[in-house]
């Protein structure tokens, strides 16, 4: 039975939607969810869920936690901070995958301290479906490494590909590259030594991707440094919220994160998911939901055996 390690203090509504949500994930999928933070807090929110204790939730009490408006750094403060602590449980292998919604910055140290990185990964990345006209895509990195090198988008290409292929079905994944041109040669140096390196892997890359192409579903996979895609995800986020206020429900609903519940790190040594801060009840079960499915899917694995085929050499 798959188990999830739920950092129950990370998010702006935390615990109580994250404690609901994963209270609704475990009735919901059958799976084990240890809730990590402080006990009170915790015991306090699962009051309004009789008979919890034995629907498959234990809580592992962290005294500390990383608030939103610290720096990552906090993480070397507060070894005992809830996503620290939760992140030794997959790292001692109590638990198969993590969630939280909390600081993403801390999430992404944390990880990294406990879980190393993959064999011939340099930087983690945030791989998160999006909307498309005909479905769905990947896009990565969504935040997590803000400066790269040229070879980091290609480890990034290869992991979303496989990202791609397990949660979306994608049997050969077209990747493009984020820039401001069709052309090979349009861009910065990282893009225009990004693409050398993505034409010459065995990769289905597509080539270049402008901004505008994004939701257009011309590709499955969407590559760029986590800066520039974090500015596109906050970008469409104010333009739905926008819409919403404008055009109704209708819209917002297909760019709706909490339908998604979280976006995995990618590149590190297990397997963790990351959700927006506002998530809901509804946003926290989906995001356990994903946790689940890529660990019955042996998804670090894939990873792992397609970075190693792929030869990528580090820099």
């Amino acid at each position: 039975m798959t188990h999830i390690a739920v950092d129950a203090m990370g998010g702006d509504h935390a615990p109580s939607a994250i404690v609901d949500g994963a209270v609704a994930a475990v009735r919901r999928l059958g799976v084990l969810v240890s809730l990590v933070g402080g006990t009170r807090a915790i015991e306090r929110a699962l009051d309004s869920h009789p008979g919890w204790r034995e629907a498959g939730i234990n809580i592992v009490d962290a005294p500390d936690v990383i608030d939103m408006a610290e720096t990552a750094a906090a993480v070397r403060r507060k070894p005992r901070a809830s996503i620290s602590v939760a992140a030794d449980l997959v790292a001692r292998g109590d638990a198969n995958a993590l969630f939280s919604a909390g600081h993403t910055g801390a999430t992404v140290m944390a990880t990294h301290a406990a879980f190393g990185m993959i064999a011939g990964v340099d930087r983690p990345a945030l791989a998160t479906t999006i909307p498309t006209r005909g479905g769905s895509a990947v896009l990565l990195d969504a935040g997590a490494s803000v400066e790269c090198r040229p070879q980091h988008l290609l480890q990034f290409a290869i992991m979303g590909a496989v990202y791609a292929r397990v949660a979306l079905g994608a049997e050969r994944p077209r990747i493009g590259l984020l820039s401001i041109g069709e052309e090979e040669t349009k861009g910065n140096d990282l893009t225009r030594e990004a693409h050398r390196l993505l034409k010459a892997s065995s990769l289905n890359f597509i080539g270049n991707v402008e901004g505008r192409e994004i939701y257009s579903g011309v590709a499955d996979v969407i590559v760029c440094d986590g800066f520039t895609g974090n500015v596109v995800l906050k970008t469409s986020e104010g333009l739905v919220e926008a819409l919403e206020a404008k055009l109704g429900e209708k819209v917002s609903s297909l760019f709706d994160y909490a339908e998604y519940g979280g976006a995995p790190l990618v590149g590190v040594g297990a397997l963790a998911v990351v959700a927006h801060g506002r998530s809901s009840p509804k946003a926290v079960s989906n995001g356990i939901a994903m946790a689940h499915r890529f660990a019955a899917g042996n998804f670090i694995q894939r990873v792992e055996q397609e970075i190693a085929s792929a030869g990528v050499a580090h820099r």
